[in-house]
This record gives structure tokens, C-alpha cells and sequence, in this order.
């Protein structure tokens, strides 16, 4: 099983991004996805420096994968998805059927996440247009999973979404710039003051959501370190972690020491109490409420 470092969501200056794949490059990660997958008008990071990043971690012995963005708006977007997608060099993830039909029969291609892919006939389409590996749904069970992996083509690699705030759903509208009772068009890059996103509570004080601007994610971080027996077990190739502003080292390192069983994931859950913004959830794995964490047997025995 591979361990991959997705896309970062959030928006950090452009010293703080370029810090970080720095720190990346020494981490025990095997796959890294770059690129600005939620709002084009987060600038700060340009493509090629983006592209820059790719030679560098690429250097250090990682796969790279350069992600699209999800919602295309503008000529502007789709220039820069077609620069991204005649990249001669490194595979692309594909977050919308835009990016997919530039892609298609052309080079190999991640399925992105954001493809809503539920059934084998989906996948099976994708892969028949050249992708290689595909990523599930954030919110579908393993139960779901499951028939999809039984009939999944040889070598078509399956990638979860195993740690990060749940990229929910996305809108035209930007709902950071809305809290601060501004245009999206005149944001003043409000999201750079959110460095984990903008959290939103209950009247009762309870975590609800994390505003991201025009994405919508989870309060609760989405945990998997106590699902890996069974992710092995349902055929997962790859495991995502999505990147937070503090801690993600440690959190890549607390994963690969519980996939090489140098450290029980019991252990390495409770460490993580100290590293996560909020309380885990892994409700959706279980076919349950997705803020729901669901304690496993073995886990409390561990």
C-alpha cells in the first residue's frame, strides 16, 4: 500500500507552500498531488511554480501528480487546464469531465475525487479513456466499495481519501468572502487569514462545517488510522492524507510506521488527539452519519 499527500485545500502564502514541499520531500510519502483545486483566483502559487515544486519532489524520489481544478468558470481556468493537462512530464489528476476529455486516450490520468464515481460502469469507462488510478468518493462506504473492487480492471490502481477535512461540495459563490460581506470578485483574500479554513459551530457550541471559500468541508477531520486492516482487506492500492497547516509530517510518519507495523494504530490514534484542529470522524467508511467516529473492537484492545 502506497501513501499519498494530496492536493493542499487551503490557501498559504507562497513562502509558507514552498516551505512545506520542502519539508515534503524528506517526509515518508510516496505520491504528492500539487496544484490549486478550489479557487483560481488563489494566485499566490503560480503553474510553474507548481512545476517547480513537481522537479524538486520528483528529484527526492516521489511520484507526482499535478490536480485540476474542480470548478472551471473561465477562459483563464481553461488555460491553465490545458497547460496543466499538455504537461509532458507528470500525470495529471482529473477533477472534472473537462479536464477528463482533454486527457482522454491521450496520456494515463488519476480520477479525481470529485468524478462522482459509484458503480463499476463508471469506472470502467474511465479506465477504458486511459485512467490508471481512480479516487473514491469522499462519503462512500466500504460496503459500497466493495462491488467496485471485485470488478475493477487489472492494474487500475484505488486511491481513499484516509485523513483531512472532507471536501464536501463546492458552489459558484464564495462563502468566505460572504462571512466578511464581500463580492467573491472582491474577496481581498480573505481565505489566506484561514490557514485550516473558517470553522463554523452549532448554537450549541458543536463543530458543524469549515468554510473554505467556495468549498464546503467537514468540521471533524476524517481519520482512517484504525480502518487500515481493512483497507488492506477491500484491496485499497493508496492512501490519502490531505494536507493541514501544522502537524502533516507527523501525521504522514504516524501513518507509515501503522502500514510498515511498527506502531499499533491504536497508538497512533492517540497521538494524533494532539495533532488534529478538532475531534476525528469516519462515519461514512461505516455507512454511518460522516461526523460519527466509530471506536473498532480491536482498536480498544490494541
Amino acid at each position: 500500500m502506497k501513501l499519498a499527500l494530496g492536493p493542499n485545500l487551503y490557501y498559504w502564502d507562497r513562502d509558507a507552500q514552498l516551505k512545506f514541499y520542502e519539508e515534503i520531500a524528506a517526509s515518508p510519502v510516496d505520491i504528492v498531488y500539487l496544484g490549486e483545486t478550489v479557487c483560481s483566483r488563489r494566485h499566490l502559487m503560480r503553474l510553474q511554480d507548481y512545476l517547480d515544486v513537481a522537479e524538486q519532489l520528483a528529484a527526492a524520489g516521489k511520484e507526482v501528480v499535478l490536480s485540476t481544478q474542480t470548478l472551471i468558470e473561465s477562459e483563464s481556468d481553461l488555460k491553465t487546464l490545458r497547460r496543466i493537462s499538455g504537461n509532458d512530464k507528470f500525470r495529471v489528476e482529473a477533477n472534472d469531465m473537462g479536464a477528463v476529455r482533454l486527457l482522454a486516450n491521450k496520456v494515463p490520468f488519476v480520477a479525481g475525487p470529485t468524478l462522482n464515481i459509484y458503480s463499476p460502469q463508471t469506472l470502467d469507462l474511465l479506465a477504458e479513456l486511459g485512467a490508471t488510478r481512480w479516487v473514491m468518493p469522499v462519503e462512500m462506504s466500504r460496503d459500497a466499495l466493495l462491488p467496485i473492487q471485485q470488478s475493477r480492471r487489472s492494474g487500475l490502481e484505488t486511491e481513499v481519501f484516509a485523513y483531512g477535512r472532507l471536501p464536501l461540495a463546492y458552489s459558484a459563490r464564495c462563502f468566505t468572502a460572504r462571512h466578511h460581506n464581500l463580492q467573491k470578485d472582491d474577496c481581498q483574500f480573505r481565505c489566506l487569514d484561514y490557514s485550516n479554513g473558517l470553522s463554523l459551530k452549532t448554537r450549541e457550541g458543536q463543530p458543524f462545517l469549515t468554510l473554505n471559500g467556495i468549498q464546503t468541508q467537514s468540521a471533524r477531520p476524517y481519520n482512517l488510522i484504525g480502518e487500515l486492516h481493512a483497507l488492506q482487506e477491500t484491496g485499497v492500492d493508496v492512501l490519502r492524507v490531505s494536507p493541514q497547516a501544522y502537524h502533516s509530517g507527523k501525521i504522514l510518519q504516524l501513518f507509515r510506521e501503522c502500514m510498515e507495523q511498527r506502531m499499533s494504530p491504536a497508538l497512533a490514534l492517540m497521538q494524533m488527539e494532539k495533532l488534529m484542529p478538532e475531534a476525528p470522524c469516519n462515519g461514512y467508511w461505516h455507512g454511518k452519519p460522516g461526523l460519527d467516529f466509530i471506536h473498532n473492537d480491536h482498536l480498544a484492545t490494541a
